[in-house]
């Protein structure tokens, strides 16, 4: 059972992030504060969710957290600044919308920057330990995928309604036959030999 929260009497945010491993796309981040008692029978990592239960839960998140936000940064900045620093920026995005304050920060992963100086703490697999990243996932991977399913429409050969930009042999194989779009991620090894963006 997700524990809800790290330290007792404190406001806590978990945070999370979605669409690290992708070849296309913003990555996503949210921000999560939720009531101190709190309890969900069937939340958990988002990944270990199916999508229905995710989409299902979300509505749960909005109505009964505290407060939560969702920060993005684009696959032009993960060029410029990298992944993991992108990550890190789009939580950082996230927290900087929320309308509570929280006094301590709780990561999923194992690297963070302080923000505004409040009090943070890294947990490796957290969104399987505490119920407010496990929210944080469930919202970061939720708006995310509906992202990907709206420039989908645009360019529905790389089959983001089904990958979400993610490395299937089928995107990759999309990329080999069509080339790259403004949505992929020019640093990443898109396939084994680079391509450059056809303009």
């Amino acid at each position: 059972m997700l524990l809800c929260c790290d330290k007792s009497g404190l406001i806590e945010a978990g945070c999370d992030e979605a669409g690290r491993g992708c070849l296309a796309g913003p990555v996503f981040a949210a921000a999560v504060i939720l009531p101190e008692y709190f309890a969900s029978e069937i939340l958990n990592d988002s990944k270990q969710l199916t999508e229905k239960q995710r989409y299902l839960l979300r509505e749960v998140i909005l109505e009964e957290s505290l407060a939560w936000a969702v920060g993005t940064c684009d696959q032009i900045e993960i060029d410029k600044i990298n992944i993991l620093n992108a990550s890190i920026l789009a939580m950082h995005r996230a927290l900087a919308k929320l309308h509570l304050r929280p006094q301590h920060i709780l990561v999923d992963g194992n690297r963070f920057k302080a923000f505004e100086n409040i009090e943070h703490t890294c947990f490796v697999k957290g969104d399987g330990r505490y119920l407010s990243i496990a929210a944080a996932s469930v919202l970061a991977k939720t708006y995310r995928d509906d992202y990907m399913l709206k420039i989908h429409a645009d360019y529905p050969k790389y089959g983001w309604n089904q990958n979400k930009g993610y490395p299937t042999g089928k995107h990759r194989e999309a990329i080999a036959a069509f080339g790259i779009t403004e949505h992929h991620r020019k640093s990443f090894r898109l396939i084994n030999d680079q391509l450059r963006l056809d303009i």
